[in-house]
């Protein structure tokens, strides 16, 4: 996000390859694994602390938590018009199965089924591809007509081989709404993307209608699209708004009774208020309220419970404008986040020191505050794939004049680190034990680092020039968001102001960081990408983006290497410092993009550098990858809450779970929290 946003993510996970830092406290057994299956491994996160909260703010988060799991429905709305009506299907396919498990048709569905539910839909939550089923159509149609009629999304007069002949053509032809959010160039990327934010529009009439909107001048200008639904009817264009009385009103009218119950026991009265700004939006729609409680709650910063629910990012809308639901939940690891104040506290010092031009640079930094949290629930668009790091709000006015929120979801990366220890990873892909050794003992703090400067620092730094809108960069704006926070935390990783701040001990700590991230963004992240395609993601975009451009600006001093060994290819750098350099130069121009809205020289990096790569190196990573069975992307299950009540219904505690697995608490989402597609 920015995303959140995380900033999916400010920062979505690489890859989870550490082994873990030294001289850990020995912790009661947890199992982290939950399932394994497709390119996916599912866990559990931990919520330490948790049981020794107070009442009151179990309470809130538990009510919390039923508003950000009531929303699910709109997330797998948005992405895909017929996603809902596909997973009611195919959970009542698996519900009613009473054939042989051991076919490849019922092995391939159930692996379908699984990914559909961790992809919200079914397009590749990273990728954005369509799924190819394992399963035939005839296994498909014989079993839905198996399924009781009451227990199928049938419309008003529809027969069940209506339903068929709809859905297959959907789930089995792969050039029938192909793709989620297609950005290659020289397309309508609107007409051939298959998110649900448009209906009937091209991207030049999107476009068109948008621009009409903006106020020359504005300083304050609201997030125009952000929550609505672009359609054409009867050949003119409108909005239709997400909001209580419009669309998607059944679940957003959930989500603020239980908005209403968190906020009779918020915890400070800026909580009860931007609570109450937060129900506001939501009944009306109205973006510019969603501002002032943008405002409210960045400014608010006493109360130990925090979240965010609504439509935040835009990684799901190739021309970043509509935002898909989500929600996060959390509270304050008072220990942990002493790194994190440190940071924010220093905030205009990193400012001024950065090496951009000073004209792009904030003569005054306001408001930054970050803090490492506890994630207590993951929903909409965090889950079951989530950020590990958090940076609102994403308006750039809000941010300038009032500063911004920054977190790091501790847990949710101990879990990750957790359950990849002694993968065998770094063994297979490091250049030597040199960077073993650098990894093993620094990278769990260096990543935690890079997530906080990332986060806190590197989406609050710079400004934009007077005129510039913030879609300036259209769809290149995610990457180039992205690539700009990371190497803002990138560059001052290897700063000794770290060391003087006493957030680091040791000069070398970076180097653990900068190997892995070069590692990754040129060779170990491709293991993500399928054979003949493109990097399509926004963060791995960036991530590429980065590392090839100062691949190929520093091969003169042969910064970066690469090095063939027994057949297999390494990476190797040769210059930490002038690496470090390089990130800086690089930070520099893509600051000036930003900052003037710079379309073409965007595009031409973008293309250039974050798009193409060397497909037999890719061929290579695959194959030694596949040998480790290790699940290139993770997500998680949630803990269950439950409410305990006296007599008169009152709260009396809120007792924690952590034994649902994958399948049942996604078939019990389906039952309860159903607010859409019931």
């Amino acid at each position: 996000m920015n995303k959140f946003l995380i900033s999916t993510m400010a920062i979505a996970i690489a890859m989870s390859s550490c082994d873990g830092g030294k001289g850990q406290e020995t912790e009661a057994p947890f199992d982290y694994s939950v399932d394994k299956f497709a390119d996916i491994e599912v866990l559990r996160y931990r919520v330490p602390g948790f049981e020794e909260l107070p009442l009151q703010q179990k309470e809130l988060i538990y009510y919390l938590s039923e508003a950000a799991l009531v929303g699910r429905d709109i997330l797998w709305d948005q992405n895909g018009k017929y996603n809902l009506a596909i997973r009611k299907t195919l959970e009542g396919i698996y519900t009613n199965y009473s054939g042989d498990t051991t076919t490849a048709d019922y092995k391939g569905f159930v692996d379908y089924l699984k990914q559909v539910w961790f992809s919200n839909g079914i397009y590749h939550h990273y990728s954005m591809d369509k799924f190819s089923p394992k399963f035939s159509k005839e296994f498909f149609v014989e079993q839905v007509k198996a399924v009781p009629a009451e227990q199928l999304p049938l419309a008003a007069g529809q027969t069940v081989e209506a339903l068929i002949e709809e859905l297959s053509p959907v789930i089995f032809d792969p050039t029938v709404l192909a793709k989620r959010v297609n950005q290659a160039a020289g397309v309508d990327l609107i007409q051939t993307s298959a998110n649900n934010y448009y209906d009937g529009v091209t991207q030049k009439e999107v476009e068109q209608f948008y621009a009409k909107m903006k106020v020359p001048g504005d300083t304050t200008p609201i997030s125009y699209g952000l929550n609505s639904k672009l359609v054409k009817r009867n050949g003119k264009i409108y909005e239709d708004v997400y909001k209580v009385g419009g669309l998607y009103s059944p679940a957003i009218e959930k989500i603020v009774y239980w908005l209403e119950k968190a906020q009779s026991v918020a915890e400070t009265e800026g909580m009860k208020a931007y609570i109450g700004k937060l129900i506001e939006y939501y009944k009306t729609g109205d973006l510019k309220l969603f501002d002032e409680y943008s405002i409210m709650w960045v400014e608010e910063t006493g109360s130990s419970v925090d979240f965010v629910n609504g439509f935040i990012e835009s990684y799901g809308d190739p021309l970043g404008l509509k935002a898909s639901w989500e929600s996060i939940v959390n509270f304050r690891n008072a220990e942990a986040s002493h790194r994190t104040s440190v940071i924010s506290e220093n905030a205009q010092w990193f400012e001024d020191n950065s090496p951009v031009d000073a004209k792009y640079k904030k003569p005054e930094v306001k408001g930054v505050s970050a803090k490492v949290i506890t994630a207590a629930i993951l929903a909409g668009d965090c889950y079951p794939s989530t950020p590990i790091g958090i940076n609102l709000p994403n308006a750039n006015w809000i941010r300038a004049a009032h500063g911004s929120k920054s977190v790091t979801l501790e847990n949710i990366t101990d879990a990750y680190n957790k359950a990849a220890a002694g993968n065998g990873f770094n063994e297979e892909f490091a250049y030597s034990q040199e960077e073993i050794d650098l990894m093993n003992n620094y990278l769990e703090l260096a990543d935690n680092l890079h997530t906080d400067l990332h986060e806190c620092l590197g989406h609050a730094s710079g400004q934009l020039m007077p005129g510039v809108h913030d879609d300036a960069l259209k769809e290149h704006g995610s990457t180039l968001e992205e690539a700009r926070a990371d190497l803002f935390a990138l560059y001052y990783l290897a700063d000794p102001k770290l060391i003087e701040l006493g957030i680091v001990t040791s000069p070398d700590t970076y180097k653990a960081e900068y190997y892995k991230y070069v590692m990754n963004g040129l060779m170990t992240q491709l293991t993500r990408i399928e054979p003949g395609k493109d990097i399509e993601e926004a963060h791995m975009r960036n991530r590429h983006l980065i590392c090839q451009w100062a691949y190929e600006q520093g091969k003169a001093d042969n910064v970066i290497e690469y090095v063939t060994r027994d057949g297999k290819t390494y990476l190797r750098i040769n210059d930490y410092e002038k690496l470090r350099a390089l990130f800086g130069k690089l930070l520099g121009e893509i600051q000036r993009i930003k900052s003037e809205g710079d379309y073409a020289a965007g595009s031409e990096m973008v293309e250039k550098y974050a798009v193409k790569f060397d497909p037999k190196l890719h061929n290579e990573v695959l194959e030694r990858y596949a040998k480790l069975n290790i699940a290139p992307y993770k997500g998680f299950v949630n803990p269950v809450y439950t409410a305990v009540t006296d007599e008169s219904g009152k709260i009396t505690d809120v007792t924690i779970d952590y034994t649902e697995n994958y399948i049942d608490q996604m078939l019990r989402y389906s039952s309860e929290y159903a607010t859409l597609m019931k």
